[in-house]
């Protein structure tokens, strides 16, 4: 289905039609603090963030957009809420996308003149509907929030904006309740063409969130529903990209970066294991080449285990295995198989 939504111009990327689904975050500093906030997004920009989304609460985070913009590399989205003016501000700004919820800008009126803005500048409009800004009238029609109400609620606010003659607009429905955002993303991309911001929104920390996410935005993806994604967590903004990215891998929607695997411990394990896969994991964090990294427990299964991996390091007693795509290159003390393994990722095109 991502295939057919409509293509949607941020800044420099493309989503909808086809293109690759783009990953996003949102900064946790004060708009307004200019200096952090860069230096936020380009740490974003660094672990893969394709579109920054920012908190736009005043006049002054608005008007800070501008500043912004000239120091980083990806398109900015400015997140609207209540105050038509400040979305007007933000475009006037330089934001490339904004994000509003009609339902709680106000009069229509209000609405028209965030939308005659944003046609007269090509800025696209992001319409967000989360499980909890549903209308009164769509609750009392449905008794509670419900996928279907979701669904409801964005097309009726669509609607609207296209009545105001403006279509250049991408579409979020996003709820905690990760089943019925599966629905809800099923049901919408039926019924629409335009492309589709996905997420787990209030999802939790960065464990708990990150597997709702996974669980969630993997059922939606794998049925090629959704153009671009937020995994929305409790963490630091990075961790969300990091995340972002490994969903989008494992589906085979993205390539680029290591893959890492290791080994459940177990009675043979005779060397810290947890912590050096979570050592290896930090290693590889930034590499970009499309590769394998096994770190496997013990030398009786490891190089069975880790036949099909690039590289690998298998732990023994007081020693280790350094394996190349399954056959041993040779023996490492337990304490030299971090550097061995660095070592050898510097001999893979774009490693290290």
């Amino acid at each position: 289905m991502r295939e057919h939504t409509k293509v949607i111009q941020i800044g420099n990327v493309k989503i909808g039609g086809g293109n690759p689904v783009a990953i996003q975050s949102m900064t946790n500093t004060k708009t307004e603090d200019v200096s952090a906030t860069v230096q936020q997004i380009k740490e974003l920009e660094k672990a893969g963030c394709e579109i920054i989304r920012c908190a736009v609460p005043g006049m002054e985070a608005a008007k800070a957009l501008s500043e912004i913009k000239k120091e980083i590399h990806i398109p900015l989205v400015a997140d609207i809420h209540f105050d038509y003016k400040l979305a007007i501000a933000a475009m006037e700004n330089g934001a490339d996308k904004i994000r509003i919820n009609p339902g709680n800008i106000g009069e229509k009126e209000k609405v028209q003149a965030v939308a005659d803005v944003a046609k007269e500048r090509g800025i696209p409009i992001r319409v967000g509907v989360n499980s909890g800004s549903l209308e009164k009238e769509i609750l009392n029609k449905y008794g509670r929030v419900t996928a279907e109400g979701l669904v409801e609620s964005a097309l009726f606010n669509v609607s609207m904006i296209e009545d105001m003659g403006y279509d250049n607009l991408v579409i979020s429905i996003k709820s905690s309740d990760v089943m019925m955002c599966i629905k809800a993303h099923e049901l919408i991309a039926q019924k629409t063409n335009y492309p589709l911001h996905v997420g787990i929104t209030e999802s939790g920390s960065v464990w708990q969130g990150g597997i709702k996410s996974a669980v969630g935005l993997g059922a939606i993806l794998n049925q090629g529903i959704g153009d671009t994604i937020r995994v929305s967590l409790t963490g630091a903004p990075v961790e969300e990209v990091r995340t972002a990215k490994l969903i989008l891998k494992t589906l085979g929607l993205k390539k680029g970066g290591v893959t890492v695997v290791s080994c459940p411990t177990c009675g043979r394990t005779q060397i810290d294991l947890i912590g050096l896969a979570a050592q290896v994991e930090k290693l590889v964090e930034d590499i970009d080449a499309d590769i394998k990294v096994a770190v496997m427990g013990c030398v009786v299964n490891g190089p069975g285990e880790a036949k099909d991996a690039d590289v690998a390091i298998a732990g023994g007693k007081g020693e280790g295995l350094l394996i190349k795509k399954g056959e041993i290159i040779r023996k490492v003390p337990e304490d030299g198989l971090l550097e061995a393994l660095k070592e050898e990722l510097k001999t893979w095109k774009n490693c290290c």
